[in-house]
């Protein structure tokens, strides 16, 4: 067969399934050649948005690779924008092997790199930043608050308030660009119009105020809930981490100081994410490792949602200098108790399970009031940093005062305009796109 390929760009192709054995195996090709591709490995391109049985082929030796359903899926109405096709195939390792090597071979077709049907929707108009970053928070949710804000950005929730920000912004910039073109006009009442900038600036930043007044919830729950288990060394805090994880992550001795390092196990509570670090023991000591390992349990403290303080029972509990955060006095070896426990507000034994019910329902309502359930405006520090921007610059048109320079107040919304471009990728975000498809799966 003898085909006229275009030269428009190159032809990307990828698994879009799991790699291992599997029922069914899902090759995309996306770009200018990938009908041509489908005419050389199918024999034709069947009807667009159909599935169609074919025989796929080796373009060189015409060997039969498998039989499988493809369709053909001409752009720009497709995910990426461009020409697009899908090869449906038994999803042996041999199969989907044999088909990556004969697409290999088609003039113009090149194996995908992580991210790249995604950038290519980026560029392409198909989805904006916040969408693709969306895409990319979906793939690593692991609980279902994660997964009900990763869809949330990715419907657009983000994006249209952002992109109806930007459109408040973008008509208080053009009336004070009017104001600067027409200001020897004596019909333009400049005291009214400064006025009228004013109060639509100040209603503008309190929105966006609004939204970053949110406690950091957007952030914090695609990192999980962090909750520190500190206290005296054998305090029983590895035993606990065990306990509540179900596996052994940490090791248990009943020598003292035998935890040097944060051990963090990741947990699915109530879908919530919850991060469960086990620290070392605080006390002083001229041990140079574990010393070390205190200071670092005094900063994961500091950085710490919740932070459990373990006590025995029958032990003394002082107050120990942990950070102005959330702190749940917990009692541990209660089976050990030979009278009755000491102040605290959890008595819990790894041993024998009680009170661990207790305990993790805790935890899940401290993570529950602290995160949400997925409804968060803001989700990364990428948007924060850029909306803080456009909240400030706007704070400065709503605050200027009588007779402020209006070339400054115009070039302080041209500044807050252009950073709420930056949150859908408008302007100003070539520099973080490498590092943002980079995190994704190879075919997405």
């Amino acid at each position: 067969m003898t085909l006229v390929l275009p030269d428009r760009g190159d032809t990307i192709f990828a698994p879009a399934s799991g790699f291992g054995r599997a029922a069914v195996a899902v090759v995309r090709i996306s770009g200018p050649v990938a009908g041509a591709a489908l005419d050389l490995l199918a024999g034709g391109r069947p009807e667009p948005r159909r599935l169609s049985l074919r025989r796929l082929r080796d373009p060189d030796s015409q060997e039969i690779l498998d039989q499988a359903l493809v369709a053909w899926l001409p752009g720009p109405a497709t995910a990426t924008g461009e020409d697009m096709a899908e090869l449906h195939l038994h999803g042996g390792l041999a199969v989907r092997a044999a088909v990556l090597r004969a697409l290999a071979c088609v003039p113009g077709c090149r194996s995908a790199e992580a991210g790249a049907f995604s950038r290519r929707a980026f560029l392409n108009g198909r989805i904006d930043l916040t969408e693709a970053e969306g895409i990319a928070d979906l793939i690593d949710a692991e609980t279902e608050a994660q997964r009900v804000q990763a869809l949330r950005q990715l419907d657009g929730a983000l994006g249209r308030q952002v992109a109806t920000w930007r459109e408040t912004g973008i008509e208080l910039l053009a009336s004070a660009e009017a104001a600067l073109d027409f200001a020897d006009e004596g019909d333009v009442d400049e005291v009214g119009l400064d006025a009228s900038l004013s109060g639509r600036a100040a209603v503008l930043r309190d929105a966006i105020q609004s939204a970053l007044a949110d406690g950091r919830r957007g952030e914090r729950l695609r990192e999980g809930f962090c909750v520190v288990l500190a206290g005296a060394p054998n305090a029983g805090k590895s035993t606990l981490l065990n306990a509540l994880s179900g596996r052994d992550a940490a090791i248990v001795s009943d020598i003292p100081g035998t935890t040097r390092d944060a051990i963090e196990v990741r947990c699915d509570l109530g879908g919530l994410p919850v991060v469960l670090v086990d620290t070392a023991g605080l006390r002083e000591t001229e041990d140079a490792i574990e010393a070390e390992g205190v200071k670092r349990t005094h900063r994961r403290i500091r950085t710490a949602d919740l932070v459990l303080h373990l006590v025995p029972a029958d032990g003394e509990a002082v107050a120990e200098r942990l950070a102005d955060i959330p702190v749940l006095l917990v009692r541990t070896k209660s089976d050990l108790a030979t009278g009755t426990s000491g102040d605290g507000d959890l008595a819990v034994s790894a041993v024998t399970g009680a009170g661990l019910d207790a305990l993790l329902d805790a935890v899940q309502a401290a993570a529950a009031a602290s995160l949400g359930q997925g409804h968060a405006v803001v989700t990364r520090e990428r948007h924060r940093e850029a909306l803080s921007r456009a909240a400030g610059h706007l704070d400065r048109v709503a605050t200027a005062p009588a007779g402020f320079p209006p070339e400054l107040i115009a070039e302080d919304l041209r500044l807050a305009v252009r950073a709420l471009g930056e949150v859908g990728g408008h302007v100003g975000v070539e520099e973080m796109l490498d590092r943002l498809f980079a995190g994704f799966c190879i075919g997405k």
